[in-house]
């Protein structure tokens, strides 16, 4: 099929109002007129790949083609392909564009890349986009609006195997100074380097989970090294999280 004949399904974390999602929707509205929108409510960062199971979920009709569900976004792509979309189940699931990279141990938490592999697991090819964010100024919306048309067409038309996302982050700088795209491994990052504790007004502790990340942003070859040379990254994440080298001495211990 040709991407401009396919229905894209886009969704998020940050939840219906975001701005990434606006980009999104101008970025597949460029690819083919066939576009719907299905995204949390409200903003879901941090949710993972969870699933609403213990309250029912509701879907509010906002026009013909976008749709908000009060869940997770694995519970808004859940619904959208086999609800929503069920007369015509998606050929493609964009997620993002998140406000903020999600690099290395990153995709393990992120609600952006949770609605990516919710998409593979319904058996439609499924893309999670993000553009890391300046701090202390306004997010550059345009790198990511730039390049995505040419990436995602370049994705299309490759061999994509079934159990696999693919994952792209885009640099803290203006299109025209970013240096490339760079096809590289998941990096080491992880969240909660830091927890902030508090007294509330009895006195009592709680406890605040810092942004702070231990990371490793020069290991060659991995999704942070490219971030951090300015390089748009790219990397495919698998949904079957089998450790191969581990069968074979752990039958030995069972046999």
């Amino acid at each position: 099929m040709e991407l401009n004949q396919a229905r894209i399904l886009i969704a998020n974390d940050d939840g219906i109002h975001a701005r990434g999602i606006e980009v999104l929707e101008r970025i597949a509205k460029t690819l083919t007129d066939d576009v719907w929108v299905v995204a949390p409510e409200n903003e879901q960062s941090g949710a993972a790949h969870s699933l609403t199971i213990a309250r029912p979920l509701r879907i509010r009709r906002r026009d013909d083609r976008h749709f908000s569900v009060d869940g997770t976004p694995t519970d808004a792509v859940l619904l959208a392909v086999n609800q929503i979309l069920k007369d015509r189940k998606p050929d493609l699931v964009l997620s993002g564009v998140n406000r903020g990279g999600n690099l290395g141990e990153d995709v393990t938490y992120s609600g952006t890349v949770a609605a990516a592999m919710e998409g593979t697991l319904l058996g439609i090819r499924s893309i999670a986009l993000s553009q890391v964010p300046d701090p202390d100024g306004p997010t550059k919306w345009g790198t990511a609006e730039h390049f995505a048309p040419g990436i995602i067409k370049r994705l299309w038309s490759g061999t994509w195997p079934p159990s696999v996302l693919i994952n792209v982050n885009f640099p803290d700088l203006p299109a025209e100074q970013v240096k490339g795209v760079r096809v590289g491994r998941q990096g080491r990052r992880k969240i909660g380097a830091a927890l902030l504790e508090r007294l509330d007004p009895r006195g009592r502790p709680y406890y605040w989970i810092d942004s702070a990340r231990a990371e490793e942003p020069t290991r060659e070859g991995t999704d942070l090294a490219a971030i951090n040379e300015g390089i748009i990254s790219v990397t495919p994440l698998y949904m079957d999280f089998t450790y191969e080298p581990m069968i074979a001495p752990l039958k030995e211990l069972f046999p």
